[in-house]
């Protein structure tokens, strides 16, 4: 089936088998590999992206199904090659070690800054990280929220 989709600002074609998820479409259609595919059970969340602006877990959205805009982690950078807020709160706290979940966990991240959830541990609950960098990847989190906050009092 002919879909057509936005990925990180731009307009995507595909034909793809009705059964095709977002994750398959994103990494072997269109070579963002940004996205895990860490268990393929929507277990795991390295495989979250945002679509119209909402964390999914791609590896359990048909690819079919999305109307709204795709974002991942490729596409969070919106000044030239300046990092995200989160991504620079990552590598300022050292949130990451192998690195296989971080696309996902910055995806999830973005999400939880954006909405000031009170308890960012159980909103990243379900995003594992093997090598158990929880304890930076919370403090990166922090570190993201208080600065958006900061620059947004500051704007006021």
């Amino acid at each position: 089936m002919d879909i057509s989709l936005e990925i990180n600002g731009n307009h995507e074609e595909l034909d793809v088998d009705p059964g095709v998820t977002l994750l398959d479409a994103l990494r072997e259609r269109l070579g963002v590999t940004g996205p895990k595919k860490g268990c393929d059970r929507g277990q795991c969340g390295a495989c979250t992206v945002h679509v119209g602006g909402r964390p999914v877990l791609s590896c359990l959205t048909l690819a079919a199904t999305v109307r709204e805009p795709v974002t991942t982690v490729e596409g969070l950078s919106v000044e030239g090659e300046a990092l995200h807020p989160v991504q620079q709160a990552f590598a300022d706290c050292d949130a990451l070690q192998c690195g296989f979940c971080t696309p996902g966990q910055v995806m999830s991240a973005v999400a939880a800054v954006e909405q000031d959830v009170d308890d960012v541990r159980e909103f990243m609950s379900g995003n594992l990280c093997r090598c158990s960098a929880y304890p930076n990847i919370v403090a990166a989190i922090e570190q993201a929220a208080e600065r958006t906050r900061s620059t947004a009092d500051a704007r006021v």
